[in-house]
């Protein structure tokens, strides 16, 4: 059964320049996991810190290998000590 992982980051501006290429290295290399289906990123209209970041899986397994892939593990681990938290993911499924 498919899965899509809901991730929401509060980016201040000042931290977009440093952030962005890490996100995007995030997203070519998930792109090449077994099971990735898609993703996007949006920017919240009236508060553009937040970033809503929706990435469909295959299955659960499949997004739970990518979640011990080491490549994504290093870029996440930077990106956490960017923002200055931990990043939370949310799983959900069609009902």
């Amino acid at each position: 059964m498919a899965v899509k992982i809901i991730i929401v980051r509060r980016v201040p501006k000042e931290k977009e320049t440093e952030i962005r290429p890490l996100l995007l290295k995030m997203r070519a290399v998930a792109n090449a996991q077994v099971g990735y289906i898609s993703g996007e990123t949006l920017i919240n209209y009236d508060d553009p810190e937040e970033h809503l970041v929706i990435s469909t899986w295959k299955s659960l397994e499949n997004w739970n290998q990518w979640l011990k892939n080491d490549q994504r593990i290093e870029l996440q681990s930077r990106v956490d000590a960017i923002l200055g938290h931990e990043t939370l993911y949310q799983i959900y499924y069609n009902g």
